[in-house]
Order: structure tokens, then sequence, then C-alpha cells
């Protein structure tokens, strides 16, 4: 039997992938700070709920926030805060960062593997349109990089992984429920299920890539 593990697995997207694989066959491991008390920002409490863990078929980081402290995205660059900009470098950068870390730990060296990020489309550069959301996108932008540099790196050693970033669309939790009437909006378990679909065609050759749930690739 696969195993998967899934940090952030109490979130919308996390907890949804979890009873996704399960219900596929797979033995789900799942991660986060409500159940287990696992801290994303914490190298302490990274590495203490990593160790001795695996070797997964899957690892899927599906950790994040738009929200942190009440603090919103900025309309403008005038409304940009330390504070704010930091707090999101650290649950959407440095978090995955630190997790993937300690990844080539966790997968099989002579077995295919695949490393997902969730990440977001607003975090592409050359995707940028309409600005705004500062703080947000620029998080994003770092963690992408945080990804295609450790594909680099863990293809290295690990010849039969992937690790990209993948960007799940809309969906439909808690954590976009102020913003969806902007956009079209999938439910988490649509979400789930084309997420797994995307993962399912990857290969060593996609590693260090950034792409959407559709499988397309985005542009950095």
């Amino acid at each position: 039997m696969e195993e998967v593990l899934i940090i952030g697995a109490s979130g919308g997207i996390g907890s949804a992938l979890a009873s996704a694989y399960a219900a596929r066959g797979y033995r789900v491991h799942g991660l986060s700070r409500s159940v287990d008390g696992f801290d994303i920002t914490d190298p302490a409490s990274v590495e203490a709920h990593l160790a001795g863990r695996g070797p997964y078929a899957r690892i899927i980081v599906a950790t994040g926030a738009l929200e942190i402290d009440g603090a919103v995205p900025e309309k403008t660059i005038k409304a940009v805060s330390r504070d704010a900009m930091m707090d999101q470098f650290a649950l959407n950068a440095m978090g995955p960062a630190l997790v993937l870390s300690h990844v080539a730990g966790l997968l099989d060296r002579d077995a295919p593997s695949v490393v997902a990020v969730l990440s977001a489309r607003v975090g592409s550069i050359g995707d940028n349109r309409i600005g705004g959301w500062i703080s947000y996108r620029t998080a994003k932008a770092a963690v992408n990089q945080v990804v295609r540099t450790s594909a680099i790196e863990l293809g290295r050693t690990h010849k039969h992984a992937c690790l990209v970033a993948l960007h799940p669309g809309t969906v439909a939790t808690p954590f976009t429920e102020k913003y969806l009437g902007r956009h079209p909006a999938v439910s988490a378990a649509e979400a789930a299920g084309n997420l797994m679909a995307v993962m399912d065609g990857l290969g060593p050759d996609q590693s260090g890539g950034f792409y959407d749930y559709s499988g397309a690739e985005v542009p950095w």
C-alpha cells in the first residue's frame, strides 16, 4: 500500500485530499497545527514531526492563508505593512521551505514519487495583470522559487522524484469565502480530484514546474 503525507490535513483542501487518497487505497498520514501541534513556521516543530517518517509516494504541502491576524490583502502598495508581509512570508514561503529541507529523507530514492506545494496563480509574475494583494502575491512568488530551486537539488539524488508547485484554482473553503464572488469556485472535493489527476500525470521531466488544476503550465 502506497503512503501519502498531507501537511495541512485539517484544512479544506487538505482534508479533501486525505479523504480522496484514503478512498483510493493509500495509507494517509496527516499533519496540522490544530490536530497535531505542527507549526510549519517553527523549524523545531517541523523537524520533530517529520523525523523518522516515510518513505512516501506523495507529499502535499496544503498549508497557507490569505488573511493572517486580520490583515486583508492590500489593494495598493500604499497599504503595505511590514508585519503583515512578514507573516505572509513566514507561513506561505518559509514554512514550505522548512518542509522541503527535510523532503529528501521522506522519499525512496529508487521509487517514483511526487511532492506538491500548493501555490497560487496570483504568485505568477508573468500573469499579473491587475496588481494588488502585494504581500500574498510576493510570498507565493517566493515559494515558487523555493520549489524550483529545491527540485533541482532533489533531482540530483532522487532521479524518480517530481517536485512541483500547484495552483488549485478558487476553492470554496473558509480560506476564500470572502472572495468567492469574484471568481468561479469549485468544492474542496472537486479541487482534490483535479489535483490528484494532475499529480498522477507528473514525472521527473516535469519536476520544478508550476501547474494549475488542469495540468496546464503557469507562467513564472
